[in-house]
């Protein structure tokens, strides 16, 4: 038993020399299991271990007994323990949700705060393969796709390990009687009263009995199979994700180009950027995931709300995830005045933004710059002042190369400037007179000629 796991996480390279293994030890026969196996491999392998309790405060008396338990067992061994208690039930009201789900938000936050203080590598888990099978027929009735049917993980991000994964539940039980290491029982695993449970107790083994017999091996061995398959889509949604999605501090950009890739991959995408923004997965469904697919094909300024306070917007065909509280967001106005005499003795910023003046007395040592943020004006033609502020309603300018003036909301829409950023975007003023749409349009009436003396060097720098 001990070289099968052994084997087993060779194989998925679950461990490395010198590691520090922390157990999530509830004091039941998997834990335990997995903790008396990882203590025989120590040496072999070549790592040290420790164990995390978490008491969830809804079991009354057998729960401080599971505590008990688990501190003696620790104790037995000179194995390092790191119990608390945590009131789940008052947690699972506060967020609405249920027990189980605070519970396991509550034990990984624990987990990570233990091995991030403690200065361990790895967090074990001691999922069994019927947990395996299990699970994949719970997704099988909820209806999940591919990535629901993968099941559990041999190993996740944030050092998450499950070294007992290549284990039956009846190895497991038998592996702890002859060790002498009388595992706690949780009674409530034996009541088909909760979902997980009535899959267990009812359906896996009349699944067993009637249809067959090898009924976990088959289920797992299905779960490594489609494994296979999933990596590979999602390494193809990966590189698509970096390809055609911008990832910003207030919003997640998905390019309208993403929508003609095939739906195994765009599905993902968007599921991707849902998380990357986010953080979570909770309570974003496969609907969802549908209803940004429809707005993609729907005209721009249309919107859809999303799970977790999310709303996304389509802007030219391009999809924007941002907060609702961004969308909202009010945008006070901003100015700076400077005076002409104040450009090459003072430093300026506005907003996001620092900002450079060079006065140029020969026009012919320019070395003009492609960068949208560096533009060159005809110093004369400012009498007083320049201005840096935000769009107003009614703003024009004559832009280069025309006679005419032309709103600067023609000019956005135009450019296909995205809402939401154009409020964002400084509008610099010569006088009364905007000079230039800071990183798109410049004026006419600035411009250098041939009768030009005094240039105005003009940079805007975006500050980190």
């Amino acid at each position: 038993m001990i070289n099968k796991v052994k084997d087993f996480i060779i194989k998925n390279n679950l461990i490395q020399e010198g590691d520090r293994v922390l157990v999530a030890l509830s004091g039941g026969p998997d834990s335990v299991c997995l903790l008396h196996i990882l203590y025989k491999l120590r040496e072999s392998l070549n790592i040290d271990i420790g164990a995390a309790h978490v008491n969830h405060m809804l079991r009354g008396q057998d729960a401080l007994n599971d505590e008990e338990y688990a501190k003696n067992i620790c104790k037995e061994f000179n194995i390092e323990f790191y119990p608390i208690r945590i009131d789940i039930d008052k947690i699972a009201k506060e967020k609405g949700i249920s027990h189980e789900m605070a519970g396991r938000e509550e034990r990984y936050k624990f987990f990570d705060f233990i091995k991030n203080t403690q200065n361990y590598s790895k967090i074990a888990v001691a999922h069994n393969s019927n947990d395996q099978a299990e699970t994949v027929v719970m997704n099988m009735m909820r209806g999940a796709g591919i990535e629901g049917l993968c099941g559990i993980r041999s190993k996740r991000d944030g050092g998450i390990i499950r070294p007992i994964l290549c284990l039956s539940r009846e190895e497991v039980e038998n592996y702890c009687k002859e060790n002498n290491l009388n595992p706690r029982i949780d009674k409530t695993n034996l009541e088909n009263i909760y979902s997980r449970n009535k899959v267990r107790l009812d359906i896996l083994p009349y699944m067993k009995e009637n249809f067959n017999k090898d009924i976990i091996e088959t289920l797992n061995r299905m779960t490594n199979l489609l494994q296979i398959d999933n990596d590979f889509i999602e390494k193809q949604c990966n590189n698509s994700y970096k390809k055609y999605c911008s990832n910003k501090n207030s919003h997640i950009v998905i390019s309208k180009e993403a929508f003609l890739l095939e739906k195994a991959i765009i599905t993902r995408i968007i599921k991707k950027a849902f998380v990357e923004f986010t953080g979570k997965y909770n309570n974003f469904e496969m609907k969802h995931i549908y209803e940004v697919i429809e707005l993609a094909k729907n005209s721009t300024n249309k919107k859809v709300d999303l799970p977790n306070g999310i709303v996304a917007e389509n802007i030219y065909g391009d999809i924007y995830l941002k907060n609702k509280e961004y969308n909202n967001k009010e945008y006070v106005e901003k100015e700076v005045l400077i005076n002409k005499s104040q450009l090459n003795k003072d430093s300026f910023e506005y907003d996001r933004y620092d900002i450079g003046f060079k006065i140029i007395k020969d026009k012919n040592n320019i070395e003009f710059s492609n960068n949208v943020l560096i533009k060159y004006f005809d110093y004369d033609k400012i009498k007083e002042k320049i201005i840096i502020r935000k769009r107003r309603n009614g703003d024009k300018i004559v832009p280069l190369g025309m006679k005419g003036s032309k709103k600067v909301k023609d000019i956005f829409i135009n450019l296909k400037v995205p809402v939401e950023q154009r409020p964002e975007i400084p509008i610099l003023c010569f006088d009364n007179e905007i000079a230039w749409i800071v990183g798109h349009k410049v004026s006419d009436k600035f411009k250098i000629t041939k009768d030009t003396k005094n240039v105005l060097k003009i940079t805007f720098t975006r500050k980190e």
